[in-house]
């Protein structure tokens, strides 16, 4: 009797909870119609607290998250739901979502490999098809850039290093004509001293040979004088 009224108990709330989950589902799918994203994440994750396993709550849940541009969680959210049990046709939609997630996330590779999965299981998906083929361009114009940038890197950096060789060169040639400068300043210099030395010698040259002619006509002068006196002397 106690089984029973178990039993009973049981089902009831299973049903309860089935029918909660549907109705949050439906309120979410209505904000969700309604670009109303935000409430329509709410509805769904009060869907999934009243049955964890809801495969329409759970994928519903991540297209809301897409939708608010929330890439990074939504791609979390399909990524969780791939790892499931399920039918090929609801991996397939699980990884094309995926694949969208992680494309407007930038990360084109993860995309690229989304949508493969997506196409192994529903090869016939021609959105998925198409959504590859633009990944695939995209990864191609963002290796292409980054060939570029780095070429550009290299370009800047051996101008930076040419202008600063150039720079070197012109500091060094510099301080070369100014060395020169200096040298010819005191070989300059030098020569005046000595021009000047060789002018003062003369000058002392002159001074002395004047002084001496001087001395001289005063002897001369001096014995004259002299010898004058000693003829009146003897007068």
């Amino acid at each position: 009797m106690k089984t029973l009224i178990l039993l009973i108990s049981m089902s009831i709330s299973i049903v309860v909870l089935a029918q909660e989950e549907r109705k949050h589902i439906r309120d979410g799918n209505k904000s969700y119609n309604d670009s109303k994203f935000e409430e329509s994440e709410i509805s769904y994750r009060k869907a999934i607290d009243k049955s964890p396993n809801s495969f329409n709550a759970a994928f519903n849940l991540g297209d809301a998250l897409y939708k608010q541009e929330k890439y990074e969680e939504a791609a979390n959210q399909f990524q969780a739901l791939a790892s499931r049990d399920l039918s090929k046709e609801d991996l397939a939609k699980v990884y094309h979502n995926l694949g969208n997630s992680y494309l407007q996330a930038g990360k084109y590779q993860e995309s690229i490999d989304s949508y493969k999965q997506a196409l192994r299981n529903n090869a016939n998906d021609l959105e998925t098809k198409y959504n590859l083929s633009y990944a695939m361009r995209m990864i191609q114009q963002q290796q292409q850039n980054k060939d570029q940038n780095q070429e550009n890197d290299d370009k800047n950096k051996e101008q930076q290093e040419q202008q600063n060789k150039d720079k070197q060169e012109q500091e060094k040639e510099q301080q070369n004509q100014e060395q020169q400068k200096e040298k010819e300043n005191k070989e300059q210099q030098e020569q005046q001293n000595q021009e000047i030395s060789k002018e003062d010698a003369q000058r002392m040259l002159d001074a002395m040979q004047n002084d001496e002619k001087e001395a001289q006509e005063k002897m001369k002068k001096a014995q004259v004088r002299t010898q004058k006196v000693k003829v009146e002397k003897d007068w």
